[in-house]
């Protein structure tokens, strides 16, 4: 547990809805980042190829537009499929660098549909294996017009040299189930990508860090308005949205709960922090989780890790 990990958190925005320059511009991070010493290095939700922040896809209830349905066609194009390509390409990059990459896209799937994308996270090993997914279980408001839903079966977590890693994109983190099952799966470096670039989710991060006495490592884009390609279908609605639509807010937080890296607010940048490892075990001292805390005479939780329309798979995790 005396290990030190060194983390890079790329605050950075994607080339947006392109999903061939966005992986070069991945490339380069991941580069950048292995040049500074990171042996961890996170993305930020739907990185690849966009997080549509202020766009409606031309939907209210009972009518959708023919603009909105060219604008998922042009999301769709430019999603990422597992496996492919583009997944070897980022593969590729976290073996170059020799570290862990985390990833957050936008996947299609492509058994028997093709009409369905799910925001999703991949974690890449150091031998540029791909090691898990994640797939968001429960898209948030709008977000569920153009995401399906995730499930048990990728409540992801892999094993690094450091310590387990795992977590929950964005909204999810304020499911407290969903985040008692990555507990129990031993997750000592937590990470969190989002979009939420309030100033509340500060507290989101360190609750989670001292509630789960981890590392908590949360990603978020700088993006702004005149990022959007000038082509996009429906662009004309962000008119009224102001010129910086996402301020970022990336951090690393202790498992004690302190801001150690961060946050980072209006610029696109990498964040670096130097995680010790032993401060997990020196935070769970007094509190413990899924161990001396627990009270599994009292209480239980539920677990089904099986495929969406797959058998059940519920099981006792707690």
């Amino acid at each position: 547990m005396g290990e030190v990990a060194r983390v890079a958190v790329a605050q950075a925005a994607p080339c947006l809805f392109d999903r061939e320059a966005t992986l070069e511009k991945a490339e380069r991070l991941i580069a950048e980042s292995a040049q500074a010493g990171a042996r961890i290095i996170v993305f930020p939700e739907a990185f690849v190829p966009a997080y549509p922040r202020g766009l409606s896809f031309g939907v209210v209830v009972g009518s959708r537009t023919a603009e909105g349905r060219a604008l998922f066609e042009r999301y769709w194009e430019n999603a990422v499929e597992v496996p492919s390509e583009a997944v070897a390409r980022l593969g590729a990059a976290a073996r170059a660098a020799g570290a862990h990459v985390v990833m957050g896209v936008i996947e299609r799937e492509t058994r028997g549909t093709k009409g369905t994308l799910y925001c999703t996270v991949l974690y890449f090993g150091p031998d540029g294996a791909l090691l898990g997914k994640h797939r968001k279980l429960k898209p948030t408001a709008a977000e569920r017009l153009i995401w399906g839903e995730g499930d048990g079966s990728t409540l992801t977590t892999v094993e690094t040299p450091f310590g387990r890693m795992g977590g929950l994109i964005c909204w999810e983190n304020y499911m407290p189930l969903a985040r008692a099952a990555l507990y129990e799966k031993g997750v000592e470096i937590y990470v969190a990508p989002t979009a939420d670039s309030r100033d509340a989710w500060q507290a989101t991060l360190r609750h989670i860090a001292l509630e789960g006495r981890c590392f908590v490592i949360g990603c978020n884009q700088f993006v702004t308005k005149s990022m959007y390609p000038s082509d996009l279908p429906g662009l004309a609605e962000l008119a009224g949205q102001p010129e910086i639509m996402c301020r970022g807010g990336s951090a690393v937080v202790s498992p004690l709960g302190e801001v150690i890296a961060g946050p980072l607010w209006d610029a696109e940048g990498i964040l670096y922090a130097d995680l010790d490892m032993g401060e997990i075990v020196r935070a769970r001292f007094d509190f413990d989780v899924t161990g001396h805390y627990a009270r599994p005479d009292v209480f239980r939780l539920l677990v089904n890790d099986g495929e969406l329309g797959a058998p059940t798979g519920f099981h006792a995790i707690i």
